[in-house]
This record gives C-alpha cells, structure tokens and sequence, in this order.
C-alpha cells in the first residue's frame, strides 16, 4: 500500500449480514453508522439480496431520524468478509455463511419482511439495543 492511500486499519469494522440485505442488516447498519459518528466502518450484505429495502423498516428507521432510503441491497461478498472484524449474521440460519477465523455473532431476529410498522417497531428497538452494546464492545461512544 502507498502512503498516499487512505487506510482504515485503526476504525473498527462490522458486516451485518441477512439473507435479503433489506430490512434487518439495513437497519443494523443505518444505527452503526449513525449512533458510531463514523468511527466505525460499517457494511451490510446479503446471501440472496433483494431488489429493494424493506419499506416498513425505512418507515421504522425514519422516526429514528435514520434515512436508510438511499441504500441499496448488496451481495455478501468475500472481500467485504476479509475486510471486517466483526460479522454478524440476523436470523438467517444456514442461509448465511459461518466464517471461521473472524469474530462471529449470530443475532436471531424476526424477519420484518411482510410485516406491519407496529410489528417491526420493537424488531427496530432490539437492533438499537445490540448495536449499542456492540459499540461498547468496541470501546465506541455513541454519539446520541
């Protein structure tokens, strides 16, 4: 690497990985990146994502005040793998790869997918709740 890259080695970094990447994983990563100030670098993917985010959890995310409309599904790639320390897989079982060597949670979480605003609300506020505590973990103040 030349001196004139820009380099990431001191941030921390989660991948938050579903199967779709469009409601749980979006949401996971909209709080990180939020609630980090941008001292941790975050990615989201998915093992079959979807075309589009969940618009019930961009409804949920938005009386957070955490706009999530601009992302988009991605593929779980193994570069955004290798490029992570932390991976954390939401509720998708064995459809989300386990990757040995790297630190691994699995959160189990219902699927928002389908579901009304009052159902995903409390899916949201246990999201909030593990990334707080993720980013204690990761010696991060919370920046609200």
């Amino acid at each position: 690497m030349s001196t004139t890259e820009p380099t990431t080695e001191s941030k921390p970094s989660a991948l938050f990985v579903c199967v779709h990447n469009a409601g749980r994983s979006q949401m996971a990563a909209g709080f990180l990146r939020t609630l980090s100030g941008g001292a941790v670098e975050v990615r989201s993917a998915g093992s079959m994502p979807a075309e589009m985010i969940n618009p019930t959890a961009v409804e949920a995310m938005l009386e957070k005040g955490i706009d999530i409309r601009a992302e988009k599904p991605k593929v779980l790639t193994n570069e955004a793998v290798e490029a992570s320390d932390v991976v954390i897989t939401m509720g998708c079982g064995d459809a989300c790869p386990f990757y040995p060597g790297k630190r691994y949670e699995d959160w189990e979480l219902e699927d928002p997918a389908g579901q009304g605003i009052e159902s995903v609300r409390p899916i949201r506020d246990d999201i909030e709740k593990r990334i707080r505590k993720l980013l204690a973990e990761l010696g991060v103040e919370p920046t609200a």
